[in-house]
C-alpha cells in the first residue's frame, strides 16, 4: 500500500501541471447498477463468478470502505455534482437542478478539453420530455435507456443523441450501449476522453409499462446471476477494447455501484401478476439479503476498484474511506480542471490528499428519506442518535447506550456528533421514493 501511495502522489503532483507536455488522462467510470459488495469474487463473493472485475482489482487498488447513497437517483445526483442531494434540495425522483447542469462532472471534464459521452442508464428526467438534458449536463454524446419509458433489456428503448433507436429491436439493450461506448472510444482514442457508463446491469427490467417489457429467449426476464455474468462480460468487453486500442497505460478505469444489491428481481409475468425472486448471495457460508434502500452497509458500502496500469501498483488494498461525492473533485484534479465556483462542494479529492500528505477522509454521509448517518470505519451516528460500533455489531442489531459508553466510543461520538452539526442536514420538506 505505501508503494502505491508513494508512486501516485508522484504522478498526481505532476499530472495538472504537465498537462502542456502530456496528454491528460482519459478517464472511464462505470457504475453497476444495485450491485453490492457481497456479489463480487474479489470482495469475498461466492455465490457467482466476475472474472473480468476481479482481474481490475487484482492489477489496481480495491477499496474496502467506499459508501453511496442507498438507492440509484440520489447516488446519480451527488457523483455528478460533487454534492449531497440536500445540498440541492433534495431533487424530485428522476429530476435534475436546471442551476446544476453546467456544473457536473462532464461539463467540468468537457471545459478541461475531454471528449464526453454518457451510455447507459438515465434516470434523470423523462428522456422523451426533453431529449436534450444530457448534451446540456456537459455529454457530448449519449446513448441511453429512458427511465420508465420502455424496455431496458430485450427490444430495448433506446435514445441516442436526441433519436430514438429504431435498429435494435433484436438486440440485447446492455450489448446496444456498450457497443456505442467502444464505438466513441474509438473515434475519440486520439484526445483525452471521459467515457461514463452508468450500466444497465443488474437492475431489474421495469415494471410500470403499459404492458410488461418483453421477455429474453429462455422465455423469461434474466435472473440475478444471469445479470451479473453479463455484466461481467461488459466490463472485460470494455477492457479488451482498451487493450486493442493500446490506450490503458493512459486511462484510469473506474468501477463502483449506485447502490447495494436489491432485495427481489423480477421474473416473470403471469397474467397481471409480476413474480419476483429473492436475491440472496453468499460470502463464504454466509447468506446475504440483498440490502438496497436501507441505510446499513448492505445498502450504502459498495465495491470500488479503480486500475491504471503503470501507475496504480498491482494488488493494492485501501482501508481510506471514500464517499460517492469525492468522484467529481478527484477526477476534476486529476485531469487539471477548474471545480465549480460558489458551490459548496461536499466531495474531497482524493489525488489532493496524497499530494499534500493530508489526512483521508474522517467520516461519509449517506441519506435517505429523512434520515442519515456519519460513519468511519469503526463507528456509525445516526442524525435520530443512534450510535453503533460496527466492529462489534456490523449488522446494527442494538445501538450503544449513550450513558454506557467507553471511552473510545465517547471520543468517536463527540466526533461524529460534531461533524453532524457542521453539515447542517436538511430533511425533505416530503417523502420521496
Amino acid at each position: 500500500m505505501r508503494r502505491f501511495m508513494q508512486g501516485l502522489a508522484i504522478l498526481l503532483l505532476l499530472a495538472p501541471v504537465g498537462m502542456a507536455t502530456a496528454r491528460q488522462p482519459n478517464i472511464v467510470f462505470i457504475l453497476a447498477d444495485d450491485v453490492g459488495c457481497e456479489v463480487l469474487n474479489c470482495y469475498g463473493g461466492t455465490s457467482y463468478k466476475t472474472p473480468n472485475i476481479d482481474r481490475l482489482a487484482t492489477g489496481g487498488v480495491r477499496y474496502r470502505y467506499a459508501y453511496t447513497m442507498p438507492v440509484c437517483h440520489p447516488t446519480r445526483i451527488s457523483l455528478l455534482t460533487g454534492q449531497y442531494p440536500f445540498r440541492l434540495g433534495h431533487p424530485e425522483w428522476g429530476s435534475f437542478p436546471r442551476t446544476a447542469e453546467s456544473r457536473t462532472l462532464a461539463a467540468v471534464l468537457k471545459r478541461a478539453g475531454y471528449a464526453t459521452v454518457v451510455a447507459g442508464k438515465w434516470q434523470l428526467a423523462l428522456l422523451k420530455d426533453d431529449l436534450e438534458q444530457p448534451h446540456r449536463m456537459g455529454f457530448d454524446d449519449y446513448c441511453l435507456n429512458g427511465w420508465h419509458e420502455g424496455p431496458r433489456y430485450y427490444e430495448p428503448y433506446i435514445w441516442q443523441n436526441g433519436k430514438l433507436r429504431t435498429d435494435v429491436r433484436d438486440r440485447y439493450g446492455p450489448d446496444v450501449v456498450c457497443d456505442f461506448l467502444i464505438d466513441f472510444i474509438k473515434r475519440h482514442q486520439d484526445e483525452p476522453f471521459f467515457a461514463y457508463y452508468p450500466m444497465l446491469l443488474c437492475h431489474a427490467e421495469t415494471n410500470d409499462l403499459a404492458k410488461p417489457a418483453p421477455f429474453g429467449p429462455n422465455g423469461r426476464y434474466d435472473n440475478y446471476a444471469e445479470m451479473v455474468t453479463k455484466m461481467d462480460d461488459l466490463v472485460g468487453r470494455v477492457v479488451t477494447a482498451l487493450d486493442q486500442l493500446g490506450l490503458r497505460e493512459n486511462t484510469l478505469l473506474v468501477y463502483f455501484s449506485d447502490n447495494g444489491t436489491a432485495e427481489r428481481n423480477l421474473i416473470t409475468v403471469k397474467g397481471d401478476r409480476y413474480i419476483y425472486e429473492t436475491v440472496i448471495s453468499k460470502m463464504g457460508d454466509r447468506e446475504i439479503r440483498g440490502g438496497k434502500a436501507t441505510l446499513t452497509d448492505w445498502g450504502t458500502h459498495v465495491p470500488l476498484i479503480v486500475n491504471w496500469p503503470g501507475t496504480i501498483e498491482p494488488g493494492a488494498v485501501s482501508d481510506d474511506l471514500v464517499d460517492v461525492s469525492d468522484f467529481l473533485p478527484s477526477l476534476a484534479d486529476l485531469a487539471g480542471a477548474k471545480l465549480p465556483e460558489d458551490v459548496q462542494l461536499d466531495g474531497h479529492s482524493i489525488p489532493a490528499q496524497f499530494r499534500e500528505g493530508a489526512a483521508p477522509r474522517s467520516w461519509v454521509f449517506a441519506e435517505r428519506r429523512g434520515r442519515c448517518f456519519l460513519r468511519n470505519q469503526h463507528w456509525k451516528l445516526y442524525n435520530d442518535g443512534a450510535f453503533y460500533d460496527l466492529q462489534a455489531d456490523p449488522d446494527e442489531k442494538q445501538p450503544l447506550a449513550s450513558d454506557a459508553l467507553s471511552a473510545a466510543a465517547a471520543a468517536a461520538h463527540r466526533a461524529l456528533k460534531q461533524a453532524l452539526n457542521g453539515l447542517n442536514y436538511r430533511s425533505p420538506t416530503k417523502e420521496k421514493k
